[in-house]
Formats: structure tokens, sequence, C-alpha cells
């Protein structure tokens, strides 16, 4: 069983998985990938717009848009439990690379988290994401 920070829950091995192909994006992709993410954390009323961004990103990268959806799903657990336990960027790169991600990817990552982290705080503390939202939210990644 993996020893992750952000969770104490036993995660789906397609979690796993979903890290693992994040390695097969090309740098610039994932950089490109992350960014849409941050985007999207530090302004979840848009959901509407991440949604748009991320079928954008499958069209021009010849890929699905609903396993990136899938993946992108997984990738949001890091930052979502993360934050709740206030994890700092040297501990969100480490689960990262337990997950599968590799170290270049992890560090890109735990990077954003490190810039990224006062707003999504704040925004935490100031806004406690309501029921409807999640619901709204699982029903258009089709979950």
């Amino acid at each position: 069983m993996l020893q992750l920070h952000f969770t104490k829950d036993t995660l789906p091995d397609s979690v796993s998985t979903d890290f693992q192909n994040c390695n097969k994006f090309s740098e610039q992709q994932f950089v490109s990938l992350t960014d849409i993410i941050f985007r999207f954390l530090v302004d979840p009323k848009e959901a509407d717009r991440f949604l748009q961004q991320l079928s954008e990103f499958a069209g021009e990268n010849g890929m699905s848009a609903g396993p990136l959806r899938n993946l992108v799903k997984s990738v949001l657990l890091v930052p979502h439990g993360a934050l709740k336990k206030t994890l700092n960027a040297d501990q969100v790169k480490e689960d990262l690379v337990t997950l599968g991600l590799n170290e270049d990817k992890a560090l890109h990552f735990s990077n954003q988290w490190k810039v990224h982290y006062p707003v999504l705080s704040r925004l935490a503390v100031g806004q406690t994401l309501m029921v409807n939202q999640l619901v709204d939210m699982e029903w258009k990644f089709g979950g």
C-alpha cells in the first residue's frame, strides 16, 4: 500500500495509472495542463471554462476528452487533499512521485503548488464548497 501525505484512504489503481499516463505528456503539454488545473483551482466557479479548456487541450493534442477528464479528476485529488492537510510543496512532490509521476513533472507541479498555495488556502478558509457544487462537478465529469 502506498504511503501518501494527502490522504489516508486507499486509492483505486486507476489513480496511479493516471499519474503514470501523465508521464507520456511532453514537458510543454504537462505545463499547459498544469496551468489549466491551477486556473480552475484558483477560480472554481469557472467550471464551464475549465471543461472547455480541457476539451481544447484534448483536441490540440489529439486525445479524447473523456479519458483526459478522468486523468484530471485523479490529478485533482492531490491538491484537494493537500489543501485539507496543509501540505507543503515537498510533501506534494513526494506524493506525486509515489503515485508514479516522474521527478521533473512532480517538481513542476509542486512549484505551482508553492506559488498558488496562499491563494488556495485563503479560498478554502473563505469559502466552503457547497454540496450542490460538488454534485454538479461530479455530474459534469460523468461520475
